[in-house]
């Protein structure tokens, strides 16, 4: 019995010294370590909130990621004014430049974390060449890919909304369908004219491969003289887009976004539109 008392007295003994031992001030030290780590945790979002406004300001592009799922992501990027083509324009005007918009196309297809892509347009049209370059790479691409036409997409704008697996209108999104034009000299020669004629049909070819718009069709509303008073052409708004075959579907970014995440395979979580 003095044994197990003895034990006993000597088990208390140590605990009380293992607790005299221990640094007055440990809590104080590991509040102010949690403190640290969650100030540092509020920096590096700033900073990243910070390159995200830079990117979005520069190219107009941004990775948008569901919530508690870092690993998976849509990319978003915009056609904003005039496609700018192998010249710069002047710095008042809104341009897309198509250095920005090549690479980060490539960098998407490679990417295993980037699920879709979600073009929005609101351009005026612009380069040819361009234009074509950037629809045939989003045609290209493996990842599922919708598009949104906003305010307008026009001219060479055109070829980049139907390049898409599937693309949206609102209602009041218009869609203008001209003839080539050239500015700067133009020679008065046939020449010329097949020329004109061989970049039209590349647009056209491209244009009715990846939409529901017979070729025929595309060319009466090229013709047009009764709508534009002056130019040649046809002014196609939100559901008369559908109506013609360019457009799959009239709606806005809810249904965009949605569409995306069922043409790649994910579901929105509860909370999320559907």
């Amino acid at each position: 019995m003095e044994t197990e008392n003895r034990t006993g007295n000597q088990e208390s003994e140590s605990e009380r010294f293992e607790k005299s031992f221990t640094p007055p001030d440990l809590s104080a030290r590991q509040g102010a370590q949690m403190e640290a780590k969650r100030e540092s945790n509020r920096e590096e979002k700033l900073d990243m909130e910070k390159q995200r406004d830079e990117r979005i300001e520069q190219t107009g592009q941004l990775t948008l990621e569901r919530h508690g799922e870092e690993d998976k992501a849509i990319h978003m990027i915009s056609i904003i004014g005039e496609i700018e083509g192998h010249d710069n324009l002047s710095s008042s005007s809104k341009t897309t430049k198509y250095e920005h918009i090549l690479p980060q196309l490539a960098a998407i297809e490679d990417s295993s974390k980037i699920e879709g892509l979600l073009i929005l347009l609101n351009t005026m049209g612009g380069d040819v060449e361009a234009g074509l370059a950037i629809a045939e790479m989003i045609a290209s691409l493996s990842k599922p890919t919708v598009s949104l036409v906003l305010g307008g997409s026009h001219s060479i704008g055109v070829p980049i909304a139907v390049s898409a697996d599937y693309s949206f209108i609102v209602p009041s999104g218009t869609m203008v369908i001209h003839p080539v034009r050239m500015n700067g000299t133009v020679i008065g020669a046939p020449q010329t004219f097949d020329y004109f004629k061989q970049i039209q049909d590349r647009i056209t070819g491209f244009v009715c491969s990846h939409c529901g718009l017979s070729r025929a069709r595309m060319e009466e509303m090229m013709m047009e003289t009764g709508i534009l008073t002056k130019d040649l052409g046809t002014i196609l708004v939100g559901e008369e887009a559908v109506n013609a075959g360019l457009i799959n579907e009239v709606g806005g970014i809810r249904e965009a976004v949605a569409k995306l995440h069922e043409l790649s395979g994910t579901k929105p979580e509860s909370g999320e539109a559907e």
